[in-house]
């Protein structure tokens, strides 16, 4: 464990219900303030962290007076407006205390599946990272429907982790870690201390549902790993009771359970990237834009001799040479209509070409393969 985390930089953190709102006794200002110092100091310490809070439906419940979570999604729906605003506010207090600003990002599936939102999102939680501004998302539950919502906010910061390439995700919960069996039930269960994230012999360990409070159990944890894994993102599951449990991951000390990914992250993505062999545009490259791709840069439009095929912004895009033979793979800044307007001009006139500002990058480096 010690390898894997003292050197990541990029870290989400989830927590669960039951911990943000005390088993639903509400709000628990002092479990907020805790993980808010602590965040703050791995902030000054160079480290970016991004939060995944659960607890706007349980807080709403509680102010509300509901003691039994709600079945009909209006009434989720409901719960969760009114929650929203005491997290929020919660959470803004407590990090202000340490000088940040806290900003609040919800999410829903249908976010993440759009290329063009998905780079909306990644864009404005990158922009965030850079003020050192800390991130606070949850599932938008007061539009959500059952065919959008994730479902548990531990998939939810599997897929924030894999949206803003981050190196760890730490899911905090009110148990120590997975348990080779339910220790309630069998005395000779032990912690799982590491394991690789996806191995089949896990989910059948977790097993169980979540509680009155929250959607999620140690089940969705285990699939939320394997989900992180596939970016490249390892995955700690521990106990949000543990005192300065981030600060001592990062320094290294064995807490709860560490699943590790197989890949690096980059190597992740780019292999996504790779295994899209249909695109729908194509863009025809010089060859000082192709000398470029190869040195490890990004594809500027200066470099783009011509655009074909119809796209929208966030597709995966096929680069090729003036033969038509592939050099890389990519997703695209911008759609056919404006690749086509900004192609061989520099960067510096994309906001006079295009009437608004955008990306310098036709693809960045970080979301381009080499072929």
């Amino acid at each position: 464990m010690k390898t894997v985390l003292t050197s990541c930089k990029r870290i989400v953190v989830k927590v669960g219900s039951s911990l943000v709102t005390n088993q639903g006794a509400g709000l628990d200002l002092n479990a907020l303030g805790n993980w808010a110092r602590q965040i703050a100091a791995l902030n000054a310490s160079g480290h970016e962290v991004i939060l995944v809070s659960s607890g706007a439906i349980a807080e709403g419940m509680q102010r509300l007076g509901w003691t039994t979570r709600p079945t009909l999604i209006h009434e989720l729906q409901a719960a969760a407006a009114v929650g929203q605003m005491g997290l929020v506010q919660a959470y803004e207090s407590c990090f202000r205390k340490h000088n940040l600003h806290a900003a609040q990002v919800l999410l829903t599936h249908a976010d993440l599946v759009d290329r063009e939102r998905y780079l909306n999102a990644r864009g404005t939680l990158t922009t965030l990272l850079g003020l050192r501004v800390i991130p606070i998302i949850n599932e938008n539950d007061t539009v959500v429907t059952d065919e959008i919502k994730f479902g548990d906010n531990d998939t939810l910061g599997a897929l924030v982790t894999n949206l803003i390439d981050a190196d760890v995700l730490v899911i905090l919960t009110d148990q120590i870690g997975l348990f080779t069996a339910d220790p309630r039930k069998d005395k000779n269960a032990t912690l799982v201390a590491e394991a690789r994230a996806g191995e089949a012999q896990l989910e059948a360990m977790a097993g169980g549902a979540g509680s009155a409070i929250g959607r999620g159990g140690m089940l969705t944890k285990i699939l939320a790993a394997k989900r992180a894994a596939r970016s490249g993102a390892h995955t700690v599951i521990a106990s949000g009771h543990e005192r300065d449990v981030l600060l001592r991951l990062v320094q290294g000390e064995s807490i709860g359970t560490l699943l590790t990914a197989p890949t690096l992250t980059l190597a992740a993505r780019k292999q996504w990237l790779a295994d899209h062999l249909q695109v729908t545009g194509k863009l025809v490259l010089d060859d000082g834009a192709i000398k470029a791709l190869k040195d490890g840069k990004s594809l500027l439009p200066i470099g783009v001799t011509q655009v074909h095929g119809e796209f929208q912004r966030g597709a995966v895009v096929a680069c090729v040479n003036a033969q038509g033979n592939d050099i890389a793979r990519g997703l695209s800044n911008y759609n056919d209509t404006e690749a086509r307007r900004i192609a061989r001009r520099p960067s510096q006139e994309i906001t006079t070409l295009l009437g608004y500002g955008g990306d310098a990058e036709l693809i960045h480096r970080d979301n381009l393969v080499l072929l």
